[in-house]
């Protein structure tokens, strides 16, 4: 049977197309995102636009990772252009980019396809970046791993959390939330606005709204999970593309959140 690959569809937009620029860029993000924190987190929510504006704010998460530990990660993020009841999985067997290919998570995906509000659909996954953007960093701070990707649509928060009650997996798989935050709006409103949302994050308080983050719905799945399991929540990083590579007209808010199961450091 013939390999399906899901190529990269941003690759020379939101981040380099060749490998060596690609990695010395997201080297040098790392080593600006700080030394590793003492405990590697379950679940991480990540930013998803050009590496040029959220990079370094994606760059303060994933420089916590631990290699050793991480084999398996579950990336869910929201879909931009095409409409999804639910959430789904690819058509694929690999997602490639630069800096190589990623093996899919097979029996992961096959253990949630029948679930009602889960489909597959490799249309909503051939040209969304939410989460194509985090796979160079995966493949740049991981070694030997499987991906699990669903983009999300239309889907409640319980449809999500049931998700990933059925992925949670153990201290080898990472959860992955890829969502920005508030969108254009003048700097000091932007601050004020993602302030506000990432206390609510930190306090696993939800629902967040579209209007807070764009990658609220699986974002509000992993609150309503992490509240059940009275999970910690602890603020990594919080800017803005204003902060980064844009002006401060209208920016885009970006954060990153770890979470930690009951009973691990924060």
């Amino acid at each position: 049977m013939q390999l399906r690959i899901r190529p990269p569809a941003v690759a020379g937009m939101f981040y380099p197309a060749g490998a060596s620029e690609l990695s010395g860029m997201l080297d040098d993000m790392l080593a600006a995102g700080g030394e590793p924190h003492a405990e590697c987190p379950k679940a991480l929510v990540v930013p998803h636009a050009g590496y040029i504006y959220s990079g370094p704010t994606a760059a303060a998460a994933y420089a916590m990772l631990d290699k050793q530990r991480i084999h398996r990660v579950v990336l869910l993020g929201p879909v931009h252009r095409v409409p999804v009841r639910g959430l789904a999985l690819p058509e694929a067997d690999t997602f490639s980019t630069p800096l190589g290919s990623i093996p899919l998570d097979a029996a992961g995906m096959q253990a949630i396809a029948q679930l009602p509000q889960v489909s597959r659909n490799a249309l909503a996954h051939q040209t969304e970046h939410s989460l194509e953007v985090q796979l160079p960093f995966l493949q740049h701070c991981l070694d030997d791993f499987t991906l699990l990707p669903l983009v999300v649509g239309d889907a409640s928060a319980d449809e999500v959390a049931e998700v990933l009650v059925a992925l949670w997996g153990g201290d080898e798989t990472l959860i992955l939330i890829s969502s920005d935050m508030s969108h254009y709006h003048a700097y000091s409103e932007a601050q004020h606005i993602d302030a506000a949302t990432a206390e609510s994050i930190c306090h696993l308080r939800q629902p967040i709204h579209h209007e807070q983050a764009c990658g609220a719905t699986p974002l509000n799945g992993l609150l309503r999970l992490a509240a059940q399991k009275s999970m910690r929540c602890r603020q990594i990083d919080l800017r803005n593309s204003g902060d980064t590579a844009g002006d401060r007209n209208r920016v885009v808010g970006y954060g990153t959140f770890a979470f930690y199961e009951a009973g691990h450091e924060t």
